[in-house]
């Protein structure tokens, strides 16, 4: 199965909290009010795509690795 390396962009995450209601298994809301993933390195994409997808400000990245 293809891995992935998922990172949110602290600068330009806003916190609105849509990758958490989304994809709870990998992103909770840190006391900063930033998005935090809670597993960088994932196997398939599941709802970390999703969680791309509909972040307002594209801080997410769902990456391949080689």
């Amino acid at each position: 199965m293809q891995k992935y390396r998922v990172k949110v962009d602290k600068d330009k995450c806003i916190g609105c909290g849509s990758c958490p209601a989304v994809c709870p298994a990998n992103f909770e809301m840190r006391d900063d009010g930033k998005a935090h993933v809670l597993k960088e390195e994932v196997a398939g994409l599941g709802c970390n795509q999703i969680a791309a997808e509909i972040c307002p400000t594209d801080a997410i990245r769902v990456d391949p690795i080689k």
